[in-house]
């Protein structure tokens, strides 16, 4: 079992960078909806130019920080785990991403 889990991270090595924004954008679309829905009820008494404005502000600059510094934390948070079971990580990170935006009904 474990020369399949090495075998598994051998092949995913060097990808492990692209799978981390891969990550970071599949949890921002999973909860991208619950960002946006705090962020209307913060919003909501301002005017609509500013409301508009700050929505912009959030999805440009906010989403594309995220995914920018979220990416590497996610990887460095991965690479916690022993280097055989990295791959495995990945593949369970996105199996349990996929599980949650089942329980969320996105699937």
């Amino acid at each position: 079992m474990s020369e399949l889990f090495s075998a598994l991270s051998r092949a995913l090595a060097p990808y492990y960078t692209e799978m981390s924004i891969m990550l970071m954008a599949t949890i921002l679309v999973v909860y991208g909806d619950l960002i946006n829905g705090h962020v209307k009820r913060i919003l909501a008494p301002y005017h609509f130019i500013i409301r508009v404005s700050l929505f912009v502000v959030l999805c440009a600059f906010g989403y594309g920080a995220l995914t920018l510094y979220g990416a590497p934390f996610l990887k460095h948070t991965l690479a916690y785990l022993p280097w055989q079971y990295q791959g495995a990580g990945y593949v369970a990170s996105f199996l349990l991403i996929g599980f949650l935006a089942e329980r969320r009904r996105y699937v």
